[in-house]
């Protein structure tokens, strides 16, 4: 390599923090003795943010002797027996960065299984890891990879992780995973003691410790310091499926909510109704996902190598936001700009992975703050007024910037409060700039876009429910579900679709998770009675474990008249997800397979206009789906495993619920996708 790339691969790991390994060009066998140490090395190891020519390299191994700092050796491999050692490098770990380290190794060959392992200065060593470089632009070659999110060890096992692992070992080469994206809540922050709560629904709460300093909020303990973060992250990794995973495949990671709090936003945080500025605990949150994630993230504080060094700011209360809904004080900016997560990455000639950051910029969902329990109906649970939705949304833009000062819901008066307010963001306006220009610029096949939130339409008809069923709906027409994703930031979604679209963008694919759930179907800003006109396809996965609200409902809505539209119950016990029915077909489908158990029958009363966009939806799903994005085509496969109440018994993960393939052909510019369905095993039920 010539000088000039190397000085600035070290300049870039400088940048990263992390420590600059280059490899040789001529393999050696390794020429320190190794023996594994696992019980000191209990975090294990995991690679991240490949690309063709390096990646990032990580482990934990702590010491409680009172020394500040060590030293750890690290090795890359062509093979698992370290006879083709092609780095070798010292990385100083200390105690202020929880004694992690960081090491990117650079000068590696694109599209290649390396090995690595790290070595304590008493010769102990790490597990062995395995990682993947990227291909190089111009590789024609398909790129498939694995997208996740939502893993709770709190209340349930990661079986999809051994599942994942257990089939790439049996495909063909050419065949196999090449990273895995996780798209959020890779920790909850919320943990739950087992002597305080050992159950919640179906679920046994398992003890993964006591978080230091911890806060209480009904029957959940929460961070308050970065240590206590880091101890949720600990408990995570040393899940033995999700510590298996993190040593085969290269990991690619952006945040959701729950790497900082539950309903919080920006630096704020929300409990009990009553939001909080939280402006240290941001940067505390922030520091503990840069210390245990290895990626590609920019930190604020400079090129140190030991730690994340963040910056001091104060808890100080947002009392006003700017033009583009940002919290107008200095310590919220300072805590947001604290680490930039949004990136992107090229995968060969086919796949440029673009992530966004759908918490750090966001402004607070209209639909959770107080003012807006006038609109929660207990005669309709869940469901919200989609015309009240549009001019909470909309804000002080609404109807050309003449919002009304009321909504009507029926024969209620509820005030407008968000008349003289920005427009909903979840993007935020420089990180929506640098989405739309990457987009633009892109030469890939697939511009794949990593949207943590669900970007899907998710509503209902109640106003075609049957009259004496309950009382009239008291809407204008279709109900949303309220805010909390993307789907809810109407007027920010329908802009970055018209982009899309008048920008000629090609090849729009979207990613996403946080919903619990499976979903397929395609990009658009509106749906009937507005225009509905595609621009991409979009897919969300189940969740790894964390309950999904098929499985809550189950345990609740015992008598309601609408409950047929969330859960079937046509014998005592035995649920199925017939909110699957109502999102995809509406109420009478629901209803009418409460009725009949009937599933063609309940087709025949589907209604064409509730959502013409969705393909797949089963809000009772957990695994995990794969992407396989190549010249002609994108296809996206969704692995569902039974609800993970237990840890599997068997090295596969245990069984699977089905496996269901979505493909869409290459569309030209001006043309719509389609996607085609097929059911490869299994019976995915009420969610075709």
């Amino acid at each position: 390599m010539p000088a000039f790339n190397r000085r600035a691969f070290i300049l870039s790991a400088t940048a990263l923090g992390a420590t600059a390994v280059w490899a040789r060009a001529v393999a050696i066998v390794s020429p320190q003795a190794w023996k594994e140490r696992r019980d000191l090395f209990t975090d294990g190891v995991a690679s991240g943010d490949p690309d063709s020519s390096s990646v990032i390299l990580w482990t934990r191994r702590a010491y409680g002797d009172g020394r500040t700092k060590s030293v750890l050796n690290v090795q890359v491999a062509e093979d698992e027996g370290f006879n083709r050692v092609v780095a070798h490098a010292r990385s100083t770990i200390f105690s202020a960065s929880d004694w992690t380290s960081r090491v990117l190794v650079g000068g590696l060959k694109p599209h290649t299984v390396y090995w690595y392992r790290f070595i304590d200065t008493e010769g102990n060593g790490s597990r062995i890891g395995r990682t993947i470089t990227a291909p190089e632009i111009d590789d024609a070659r398909a790129v498939r990879f694995a997208f996740v999110s939502c893993q709770s060890v709190n209340e349930g096992a990661q079986n999809a992780y051994r599942r994942m692992i257990w089939e790439d070992q049996r495909t063909a080469p050419e065949n196999r995973l090449a990273f895995v994206l996780h798209l959020g809540d890779f920790i909850y922050e919320v943990v739950e003691y087992p002597d305080e709560v050992p159950h919640r629904h179906d679920r046994t709460v398992f003890d993964i410790g006591r978080i230091p300093d911890a806060r209480k909020v009904d029957n959940f303990h929460v961070p308050t310091t970065v240590d206590g973060y880091r101890m949720v992250y600990r408990s995570t990794i040393q899940d033995p499926d999700v510590q298996d995973a993190r040593a085969y495949f290269p990991f690619v990671c952006i945040g959701d909510n729950h790497e900082f709090s539950w309903q919080g936003w920006q630096s704020t945080i929300k409990y009990d109704a009553k939001s909080e500025p939280a402006q240290a605990l941001r940067v505390a949150a922030n520091q503990a996902w840069w210390e245990y994630i290895p990626s590609r993230v920019r930190k604020s504080s400079g090129p140190g190598l030991d730690r994340f060094d963040g910056p001091h700011v104060k808890n100080a209360r947002i009392t006003r936001l700017d033009a583009d809904g940002l919290g107008d004080e200095p310590n919220n900016r300072t805590a947001i700009a604290s680490m930039t997560g949004y990136r992107a990455m090229r995968f060969g000639r086919h796949v440029e992975l673009i992530l966004t950051d759908f918490h750090s910029y966001a402004m607070e969902d209209p639909t959770s703050r107080n003012d807006a329990d006038a609109f929660n109906l207990k005669e309709f649970p869940e469901l919200f007024p989609l015309e009240a939705m549009r001019i909470l949304d909309a804000g002080r833009t609404y109807a050309g910037g003449n919002p009304p000062q009321s909504i009507q819901l029926g024969e209620k008066v509820i005030p407008n409060f968000a008349r003289n307010d920005p427009p909903v963001t979840v993007l935020g306006r420089e990180q929506k700039a640098w989405l739309k220009r990457t987009l633009a610029a892109s030469k890939a096949t697939w511009k794949v876009w990593g949207a943590t939130n669900g970007t899907l339409d998710m509503r209902a008809d109640p106003q075609n429910l049957p009259a004496g069923l309950t009382t009239a709906w008291p809407g204008a027409g279709y109900a949303c579900f309220g805010g909390g994703d993307f789907s809810g930031a109407l007027n920010e979604r329908a802009e970055l679709y018209d982009f899309v679209r008048d920008q000629g963008v090609s090849g729009f694919v979207v990613v996403s998770g946080d919903r619990h759930s499976f979903w397929a179907g395609y990009a658009a800003k509106a749906l009937p009675p507005e225009p509905f006109v595609p621009v991409g396809v979009a897919f969300i996965c189940g969740s790894i474990s964390a309950i999904g609200m098929a499985e809550a409902i189950e345990h609740g809505m015992k008598g309601h008249p609408l409950r047929p539209l969330f859960v079937s119950e046509r014998e005592p016990g035995k649920f199925e997800s017939a909110i699957n029915l109502t999102l995809k077909h509406g109420v009478k489908s629901a209803l009418e397979y409460e009725r009949t158990g009937d599933i063609a029958a309940a087709h025949r009363v589907s209604n064409p206009d509730n959502a013409p966009h969705l393909k797949f939806v089963d809000m009772g799903g957990h695994g995990y789906a794969v992407v396989t994005a190549g010249a002609d085509a994108v296809q996206t496969e969704f692995v569902c495993i039974p609800r993970p109440i237990s840890r599997a018994a068997t090295p596969d993960g245990g069984p699977l619920r089905y496996r269901v393939r979505h493909t869409a052909q290459r569309w030209t510019s001006g043309k719509q996708p389609e996607l085609i369905q097929e059911i490869i095993e299994g019976d995915p039920g009420l969610s075709v």
